[in-house]
């Protein structure tokens, strides 16, 4: 089953489009999507959603209209990427970063997309409203949340007790055992995909569709998988593993991938940025 139209259409501005200007006729974005079984009537109301949501700005090229990457977009573009193809490295400082934040009882959906946004950078709920993460990551949170109606938020920067409290801490704030299995049968998701690639790699449209969901498919692992230093998890732990099979299958599809992309922008000019 294919991702939903508008995850689509973030994903082929995300790994291709923004690469050639962010900017792409209504025409080619019918086309590429239509790979993904998007009828022309779906792809305009997506796009008319987008637009009024803030996400495109609109113009006219003749007879053509043009989606062109707003700032906001961007921004989410860049974060993206951020933490679906970036794995930390450098040592664990021993340092926790914690987010403590005052959202109104009767703002639900406030709550909500604030504790989305949180998982998404990697923090884990210690309590309610104080989240912890090992990464330093609270500018990111403080402009994530700048459009929310916190009424107080509080970026703190802590050390434990000691090793046990860290590996107390990261247990509480994450189910470690599940997340692992989930890893374990991603590894061999992906294990498979690596060896079909290798023995018949996709090929034209084929290939823009396996790369988009693939993407997909690993971009909602960061909700749940803090990256977490290996101080904080079991031995024998594969996340680390898992990201570069990801970045492996994500690269032998791209030349395929890039060029289905380029001749659907090369059929349908996308304007001068």
């Amino acid at each position: 089953m294919y991702p939903k139209p508008r995850s689509i259409v973030f994903d082929l501005f995300g790994d291709f489009l923004r690469y050639s200007g962010g900017a792409a006729r209504l025409q080619t974005l019918t086309e590429l999507l239509a790979a993904f079984d998007v009828p022309e009537a779906t792809t305009r109301v997506v796009m008319a959603r987008l637009r009024k949501e803030g996400y495109f700005a609109t113009e006219k090229d003749g007879r053509s209209t043009v989606y062109r990457l707003t700032d906001r977009s961007w921004r989410l573009l860049d974060d993206g990427r951020k933490r679906i193809f970036e794995r930390d490295r450098d040592p664990w400082d021993r340092h926790w970063r914690m987010v403590i934040y005052d959202v109104p009882e009767s703002d639900r959906s406030a709550r909500d997309r604030v504790r989305k946004k949180l998982r998404w950078w990697g923090f884990g709920p210690l309590a309610p409203s104080t989240w912890v993460s090992p990464h330093d990551r609270l500018d990111e949170v403080a402009a994530a949340l700048s459009e929310e109606p916190v009424a107080r938020l509080d970026l703190l920067t802590c050390r434990s007790a000691g090793q046990a409290a860290d590996l107390d801490m990261a247990s509480r704030c994450w189910d470690l055992g599940a997340l692992h299995a989930a890893l374990l049968h991603k590894r061999e998701a992906y294990r498979a995909k690596l060896a079909r690639y290798g023995s018949s790699p996709p090929k034209g449209r084929d290939a823009l569709v396996e790369r988009v969901e693939l993407v997909h498919d690993y971009r909602l692992l960061p909700f749940d998988d803090p990256d977490l230093p290996p101080e904080l998890v079991p031995s024998g732990w594969v996340g680390r593993e898992v990201h570069e099979m990801f970045l492996q299958a994500h690269e032998m599809l791209r030349a395929e991938a890039e060029a289905h992309c380029a001749r659907a922008t090369r059929e349908s000019p996308s304007p001068q940025p």
